[in-house]
């Protein structure tokens, strides 16, 4: 990708082949042509990239965390306080960052770390592809990495390297007045913020189409109870212009600006499009105390920034029907504390565990149903497990099996139910047969077990046991 500078025409941007090939960002785009005869080459659209990051910084936004930014020229820096329990972890978190792009057509690197320039250097010049830095341990991460990824001027950090300062541990070992002397509060700004010791507050993006309401206050607030009403304030202003829209938040963000310049956020989801005042108060109420006001907040924002279409219908009288209760307000305050709440659906597949699938606790009934001409178990596993029968072949089911150490003596027994692969989706399926049976042992415990082929032909399976799944 060519950009020009000045009346110079040289590369912005470029692939790993060519950076294999031995051209290097700024190099003039005569000489890489040269060096590289059908060398492809594009001009480079500025405007339209920023657009870009700016649109995949608001995807980020409505998925990940309240506070995200651009961090050009192909970056994005979050703010994931609070946001991680989620999506399950910090780790789990990053590797979904990661897929979800990879899944998008880009190659992505991230890091997570106390400071923005501590995560910003690890992502671009660390050794992985994910990285997670533990709580103060921002020095030693960073210290064997090069001047550049402090982001200093080129100008800087060439003249460092003339001094000898190769890595970010060397200059942090040195003498800080010297330095400073030499080029200015720039080398010592950036490695504090890098070390977390300075302040970088993160401005978060916000577009036209988002809903919002926005408080300022004359006299910094601090106090929980104070911070709660004017939340209460702010849901009733949002839920009004959401009214007017005629849509429902399914992510709601609370951020407050401290007088130290300070970001503080609480974000709140549903699991379906509400605006409903008393229960987005609670969900973002029940938060607070999370919050460190510092010296005090200034400003205080609410945005919704998921929000989906909510059409409120005709409310039925309980006279005349049963009304089912309405469970979304106790499952969102579950959510937001950090677990998983969720529910099977079945799925139109003979092979047990391609039958179910887990789904939204609010999503629409099932109108699949589940088959009741046999008998399935509360439990099963993900997996299979093997176990060690005695069996006569080929209908009988096993006398007894051994799992886990265990050996198990079968008194009763029911089956064959005979399932076979399916062939549309994998050819090795065409001939594949598992016979089932629902055995119970002498103390009365109940399980599904099958054999792996029809006991007769080799092709259809290994002819070994494995135990998938235990009734009640």
């Amino acid at each position: 990708m060519i950009a020009r500078q000045g009346s110079r025409r040289v590369i912005a941007a470029q692939d790993a082949a060519a950076t294999a090939a031995g051209l290097r960002l700024g190099m003039p785009a005569s000489k890489a042509q040269a060096i590289l005869p059908g060398l492809i080459v594009e001009e480079l659209q500025a405007a339209d990239d920023a657009k870009a990051l700016r649109d995949l910084a608001f995807w980020f936004l409505r998925i990940y965390a309240p506070i995200v930014a651009p961090d050009p020229p192909a970056g994005l820096v979050l703010d994931t306080t609070g946001a991680d329990h989620l999506h399950g972890n910090e780790q789990l978190m990053l590797t979904g960052m990661i897929n979800r792009l990879h899944g998008l057509g880009f190659t992505a690197r991230a890091a997570i770390a106390d400071s923005w320039g501590a995560a910003h250097a690890l992502a671009r010049f660390g050794n992985e592809q994910a990285i997670i830095v533990p709580s103060n341990g921002n020095s030693g991460a960073i210290a064997s990495l090069p001047l550049a990824a402090l982001r200093l001027e080129p100008r800087i950090v060439t003249d460092l390297k003339v001094l000898g300062f190769r890595r970010i541990g060397e200059l942090m070992a040195a003498a800080r007045a010297p330095v400073t002397l030499r080029f200015g509060p720039e080398v010592g700004r950036r490695l504090d913020q890098a070390h977390g010791l300075l302040s970088e507050p993160i401005e978060p993006i916000r577009v036209p189409e988002l809903v919002e309401a926005q408080r300022f206050f004359a006299e910094p607030i601090s106090a929980a109870e104070t911070i709660a009403r004017y939340a209460d304030k702010l849901v009733r202003q949002l839920c009004s212009g959401l009214e007017k829209r005629g849509l429902g938040a399914r992510r709601v963000d609370l951020v407050m600006h401290r007088v130290d310049s300070g970001i503080q956020a609480i974000r709140a989801g549903t699991s379906r499009p509400v605006r409903d005042i008393k229960q987005l108060t609670r969900l973002l109420t029940d938060r607070i105390d999370t919050i460190n006001p510092g010296f005090g907040i200034e400003k205080m924002t609410l945005t919704a920034t998921h929000a989906e279409t909510l059409v409120v219908g005709q409310s039925r009288s309980t006279l005349l029907e049963d009304v089912r209760a309405d469970i979304g307000e106790t499952v969102d305050i579950i959510i937001n504390r950090g677990h998983k709440v969720y529910r099977y659906a079945a799925v139109a597949s003979d092979v047990p565990e391609r039958s179910v699938q887990i789904v939204s606790a609010q999503s629409a009934d099932d109108p699949l149903g589940w088959p009741d001409h046999w008998p399935r178990p509360v439990r099963l596993f993900a997996r299979p497990e093997p176990i060690q029968t005695m069996a006569l072949l080929p209908d009988h089911p096993p006398k007894s099996f051994t799992w886990r150490g265990t050996r198990h003596l079968v008194k009763r027994a029911d089956g064959p139910e005979r399932v076979f692969g399916e062939w549309w989706k994998r050819d090795r399926e065409q001939a594949a047969i598992r016979d089932y049976f629902m055995v119970e042992d002498e103390a009365g415990e109940r399980f599904w077990i099958f054999r792996s082929g029809d006991g007769e032909h080799a092709n259809t399976g290994s002819q070994a046991w494995f135990i998938h799944g235990l009734f009640g």
